[in-house]
This record gives structure tokens, C-alpha cells and sequence, in this order.
């Protein structure tokens, strides 16, 4: 029996659960997965360290980490796999023998997203918007892909600005810039991708101005819920190729899930449960 499960805030309507227990049952073997909704149950931030103990000392054979806690949890661990130190962030975690291991599946899978979904896409020049722990990753896999220059928003600048910095030294070149949110030119731009929880049920909204959407754009949403954010419908009105968060979720699941039971997932299984899934 592995448990499992996922930590963050505003997360009950997560597939997570229902993709990993059915990967699981599909393999033949058990595994639970839990979620702990920050929100939901009333915890403040200041007690992740806690509850990672706590279900260490459990048996937990790991966990996902999302929103708001992909970049705080890094501190916590007890090592950081390369991949993690490659996105900057964390978002699955190995509990083995007692200590913890830092993951990033985000990173491979907005790549492998981005192949398969937007084809051909042009990349000479992509805004991105989110700095945080998704962002991080998201920018890292734009940059393996190719991505000449990337502009990077935020509405901490600080917080765009030192990831900035520290992607290009990771690059080994100036290839991204921190630019304003208030002043967001698009023009020049091939791609829009949203990296932030503006879009997230639980954060409606866009992410930037409607009017800076034209139909040389193509624009990637890594939000899953809801599948359609109001930042694909005002692309698709407006001319643009789209991509929708479920590429990246279904990816990075089948990479998580085998991080935490050491079992290989079936994409193509994961992919059909996911769109099996009924909210």
C-alpha cells in the first residue's frame, strides 16, 4: 500500500487523486491519495514543516506540492534532485527511509506540453506571466525548448527579477528580461503564456489586458481548473492558437507517480483517465 497526496491551498477539486488511484489500481497495486487543502482546513502556512513531519513519520511514500508552496517547501527537504534545482522549485516529494526528496515534473511536462499541443509554434519571443514556483518552472522549460527571449511579469517585479537573474545563469546567457506588468507591450511577442493562479477557480480573472491578445499570438493557459480560463476564450475570439492546462497536468502526473511508488506510469492511461475524470 503507497500513501500519497498533494498539498496546497484551494485544491478539492484536484484530479490528482483520480488519476494516481487509478493508475495504481490499473498496475495492481493500492495506493491512497490525500488531500491537504490548506485552505479547507483552516492551517496557516507557517505549519507545512509539521505536516511534512508528520507524514513522514506516517509512512507517506511521497507527496505532490502546488500553489503556494512549490518554492517555500524547497527549504524543508532533505535533498534536492536535479531537476528541482534546474526549475527552482519542487513539486513532487520522495519520502524514503525517513528523508525527503525534491522533485520538479512541472518543467518536463509544459515542455512535452508544448510540443505535442502547439506544434510548430513560434519562439523567437514568449511573455510570460507568474515568477512563482509553477513560473519557474514553466520559464525553464520555455528556455529548453528554445524560447530566444523571454519576458518575464509579475506583480512582485523583485520576485521577476531575481528569477530573471537567475535563469540567465542558468542559461549562460541574457535571454530573459523582467518587464512591467503595468506596461506589458505584446507586439512583438509570438507566444503568451499564463504561469500565474489568475484564471484558477478559486482566482477568476485574467491575467493581462483582452486588448493585448492579436491573432499572431499563440497563448498557453498551465491552469487545469477550469480547463477553459477566460484567458483561452479571449484568445480563441481573437484569432490565436491555444493551449489549455491539461498537457502539463497529465505529463507531469505520469512523471510525479512514478517518483513516489518507483512504478512507471502509462501516459496514454493517465491521459484517458484525466479525460474520464467527472467533476
Amino acid at each position: 500500500m503507497f500513501r500519497s497526496g498533494l498539498i496546497g491551498r484551494s485544491i478539492l477539486a484536484s484530479r490528482s487523486p483520480w488519476l494516481h488511484e487509478r493508475e495504481a489500481a490499473a498496475q495492481g497495486f493500492a495506493l491512497t491519495y490525500d488531500l491537504f487543502d490548506f485552505t479547507a482546513r483552516g492551517l496557516a502556512d507557517s505549519e507545512l514543516p509539521a505536516l511534512l513531519a508528520r507524514l513522514v513519520a506516517e509512512g507517506y511514500a511521497g507527496l505532490n506540492v502546488t500553489y503556494p508552496f512549490k518554492q517555500a517547501v524547497m527549504a524543508l527537504l532533505d535533498d534536492l534532485a536535479d531537476t528541482a534545482l534546474a526549475a527552482g522549485a519542487v513539486n513532487t516529494i520522495a519520502m524514503r527511509d525517513g528523508r525527503m526528496i525534491g522533485h520538479n515534473t512541472d518543467m518536463a511536462g509544459f515542455a512535452d506540453s508544448l510540443s505535442r499541443g502547439l506544434p510548430g509554434a513560434a519562439l523567437g519571443r514568449v511573455l510570460q506571466l507568474g515568477a512563482g514556483g509553477a513560473g519557474s518552472a514553466v520559464a525553464g522549460a520555455l528556455l529548453s525548448r528554445g524560447v530566444q527571449r523571454l519576458d518575464l511579469a509579475d506583480p512582485d517585479p523583485e520576485r521577476a527579477g531575481a528569477l530573471a537573474e537567475r535563469l540567465n545563469r542558468w542559461a549562460g546567457a541574457a535571454r530573459v528580461f523582467p518587464v512591467a506588468m503595468a506596461a506589458l507591450d505584446t507586439a512583438g511577442v509570438d507566444g503568451i503564456v499564463n504561469a500565474s493562479p489568475v484564471g484558477m477557480a478559486a482566482h477568476p480573472g485574467l491575467p493581462l489586458a483582452e486588448t493585448l491578445l492579436a491573432p499572431h499570438h499563440w497563448v498557453a493557459d498551465i491552469v487545469y481548473f477550469p480547463l477553459e480560463t477566460a484567458l483561452l476564450t479571449a484568445a480563441r475570439a481573437r484569432g490565436c492558437r491555444t493551449l489549455n492546462g491539461s498537457g502539463m497536468v497529465i505529463a507531469q502526473a505520469a512523471l510525479a507517480f512514478e517518483i513516489i511508488t518507483g512504478h512507471a506510469a502509462d501516459q496514454a492511461r493517465v491521459a484517458a483517465s484525466f479525460a474520464a475524470f467527472e467533476v
